[in-house]
């Protein structure tokens, strides 16, 4: 039975085990008088049967899933004769694939070896053999452990609070599981740095000013040592989030005060949903609309009002993809603006208002500081996702590393220059891979300290206005 047939099986029989309990406690309640004598509801009779029905059976499932590979693969190349590891370079694996595809495309049998077509044969079996008995064992499982369940359902069963533990538990490992995941995304980013930082001096790494990670393939060449200074990177990461927050943060909040203090229901429902609607656009479509139409502009503008006689003008440039950037994330402050903004009860308008205040007073020293921990959770939000993109710098602020203040030049952030790194046929014990991870394990720190930053502004107001 291949394996989504399997699990649909056992969801099948857990429905039929989760009715067959229920029905069972049922039965039994009407010779105690009836359902109110149950130690629980008859649902949680069926739950507990169908969870010992369905649990046990996806574990050994996943458990025969996890290691019925390994175990047929080892049992292929332990029956194969010497000459066959030795026609590979001793590489299994390739050996593997070459009879795992022998077996799948039997045409291609003909021009095998002997050997290869002979363990092609036996891989066939084994994974056949190996598929039926999963059924068998699973199957068995499902249905001995519902009928032990079954068995057991009396008036006295604590089903409810089984269930209730089984369900606490699989919460449990839903959060265990998010925590285990950062750490090991932690844990892998920061390992693949110590390496890099094993090859470049951490100070050349931070302080450097010149970012040029191109590594020869031979150590005679020149440059093959690369330069790993991040300092414009991280001038050009800053400059264009910079950018893109000066446009969006005024204009995102501006735009939600007016729909929570002024606009009319009928004018709000027509702008909140048409502001929205920039936040599901692809990135890939404003860097389109960066690259040919705003950048060409900026450089036509400021080539007609003298500015290149002073400053450098470039064909795609930081303020080209910043400016573009901040009405992309305008919907992240605005909506998240506009919510808390909502939120922030009545009784506080109305007793400024009792005490004289103007419309605009009450907003500027009483609603807004009373939602700045969502406001700067909004900005936040805006903040991580205009450092974080990618796809609008490469098409309109471009790659170079330039080490620059002007927004009418071209520079390159951290996320694209991961991108480019990750990129080719380099191996991982090179620098020029590896300083992907570095850059990686910055933008984390930046991150964090932002969240930092945040949680503190947020617990602060968030005393001062409980």
């Amino acid at each position: 039975m291949e394996s989504s047939v399997l699990v649909i099986a056992i969801f099948v029989l857990g429905i039929i085990a989760f009715v067959v309990g229920r029905s069972r406690s049922v039965a039994i309640s009407q010779n105690v008088g009836g359902i109110r004598f149950l130690n629980s509801l008859p649902f949680y009779y069926g739950a507990l049967t169908a969870l010992w029905c369905a649990i046990p059976s996806f574990l050994v499932f996943a458990v025969w899933s996890l290691f019925d590979d390994a175990i047929i693969r080892s049992a292929i190349i332990a029956t194969l004769p010497a000459e066959a590891a030795e026609s590979v370079g001793g590489n299994l694996n390739l050996l593997f694939n070459q009879i795992y595809n022998v077996s799948v495309d039997a045409a291609g049998s003909e021009s095998a070896p002997d050997y290869m077509v002979a363990a092609a044969q036996h891989l066939h079996s084994m994974q056949s053999i190996s598929r039926w008995a999963l059924t068998g064992l699973v199957l068995a499982c499902a249905l001995g452990t519902s009928i032990v369940v079954w068995s057991r359902i009396n008036p006295q069963l604590k089903a409810r609070y089984q269930v209730e533990r089984v369900f606490r538990s699989f919460l449990f490992l839903c959060s265990s599981l998010a925590i285990l995941t950062t750490i090991g995304i932690v844990v892998s980013v920061l390992f693949e740095s110590i390496r890099f930082f094993a090859m470049v001096s951490p100070i050349d790494f931070l302080f450097g000013l010149e970012w040029s990670p191109q590594m020869a393939i031979r150590a005679d060449q020149e440059g093959s040592s690369g330069s790993f200074g991040a300092i414009p990177l991280f001038t050009g990461t800053l400059l264009i989030a910079l950018i893109a927050l000066i446009i969006a943060v005024p204009c995102g909040l501006m735009t939600a005060i007016f729909l929570s203090e002024y606009a009319s229901s009928r004018i709000r429902d027509i702008i909140k949903p048409m502001l929205e609607v920039l936040a599901g656009i692809p990135t890939v479509v404003y860097g389109f609309f960066a690259a040919l139409t705003v950048a060409p502009f900026i450089r036509d503008m400021g080539l007609s009002i003298g500015l290149d006689q002073w400053l450098p003008i470039s064909s795609e440039s930081a303020l080209a993809a910043g400016l573009v950037m901040g009405v992309m994330i305008i919907p992240f402050v605005s909506s998240l603006s506009d919510d808390v903004i909502n939120a922030v009860p009545q009784s506080l308008r109305d007793g400024a208002l009792g005490l004289g205040s103007t419309r605009s007073e009450v907003i500027k020293q009483v609603v807004i500081p009373a939602a700045l921990p969502g406001i700067v959770g909004g900005v936040l939000l805006a903040a991580s996702r205009a450092i974080g993109e990618t796809m609008i710098v490469v098409m309109a602020a471009g790659l170079a590393a330039n080490l620059t203040l002007n927004p009418l030049d071209s520079v390159t952030t951290v996320t694209v220059q991961i991108v480019t790194l990750l990129v080719g046929d380099q191996e991982f014990d090179s620098p020029k891979t590896l300083a992907a991870f570095a850059l990686g394990l910055m933008l984390f720190l930046v991150t964090l300290s932002l969240n930092y930053f945040a949680l503190h502004i947020v617990k602060k107001y968030r005393e001062q206005y409980d």
